[in-house]
């Protein structure tokens, strides 16, 4: 079974959504502003990929207002990124694999770049930074994507980092970045195990019939949940999580790099 960190934040909040998006197969519908912004998000990465591919992207810019603001944004913001150093690798797109137990663990990297004692993971967002840096801190996306690298490389922890670059931010682009240690590594061991432990045992009593668990009765996890009447929750909740999938951006949870197999 293979697992990306969407997938796993989602388990973590609340394992029968799980169960429902990837194990039932209910695909839940989006608005068309939500598919906009998500095609917009696609956009640039793609556009940073031809980029780093040395491909010609001035044609694409043109005819996209959207694009361009953010790409002349964030070429004045992070010049340094965006310009090859002598003996760096980098790679768009990079993927990286580890497997851990019955597991397959996917990362998809926006852009790795390698140096001799240091490594740098990027990641693109198309949304304004996020005031609450602890949230994503615990995100499975900073966790997980760090992680893997340390296990499947000859880094140490304590060289690697990861910056996520949010190219809608009023101003400029701004960056958060996360750095990695040996204490933090063990911590997301232990957690990751722990959750994958429960992922299997969950599996073994879906197989003869039983549901995976849900979040308490009453959990704002529930206002945001496209399968509440399916759960049997209240109606209130139900009206709010029908306004959240019309209004507001998809959660960073939600956006995923693997479907699960």
């Amino acid at each position: 079974m293979r697992l990306s960190q969407g997938q796993l934040n989602l388990l973590e909040r609340c394992p029968r959504q799980f169960q429902h998006t990837y194990l039932d197969g209910i695909i839940s519908p989006t608005s068309l502003e939500q598919q906009e912004r998500l095609s917009s998000g696609s956009r640039f990465h793609l556009l940073m990929q031809q980029r780093e591919l040395g491909l010609p992207i001035d044609a694409i810019v043109k005819e996209n207002e959207q694009l361009q603001g953010w790409m002349n944004g964030f070429a004045i913001a992070a010049t340094e990124i965006l310009t090859p150093a002598d003996g760096e690798f980098r790679e768009s797109e990079h993927c990286r694999t580890l497997q851990v137990e019955e597991y397959l663990l996917t990362v998809i990297y926006d852009l790795f770049i390698a140096r001799d004692d240091t490594c740098q993971i990027l990641d693109w967002k198309t949304y304004p930074k996020p005031q609450d840096r602890r949230k994503l801190a615990q995100n499975w996306q900073t966790l997980l994507y760090q992680y893997v690298l340390a296990e499947t490389s000859e880094y140490l922890p304590e060289q690697i980092s990861m910056t996520y670059w949010f190219v809608q931010s009023d101003d400029k682009p701004q960056s958060l970045t996360f750095n990695y240690s040996n204490t933090l590594h063990q911590q997301i061991e232990k957690k990751l195990k722990q959750l994958l432990l429960q992922l299997t045992n969950w599996l073994k009593s879906y197989e003869i019939g039983e549901q995976f668990p849900q979040v308490v009765e009453g959990s704002k996890t529930c206002n945001y949940c496209q399968f509440i009447s399916k759960c049997d929750r209240n109606f209130e909740a139900d009206l709010s999580a029908q306004e959240y999938s019309t209004n507001k951006l998809p959660l960073l949870a939600n956006i995923q790099e693997v479907v699960i197999q």
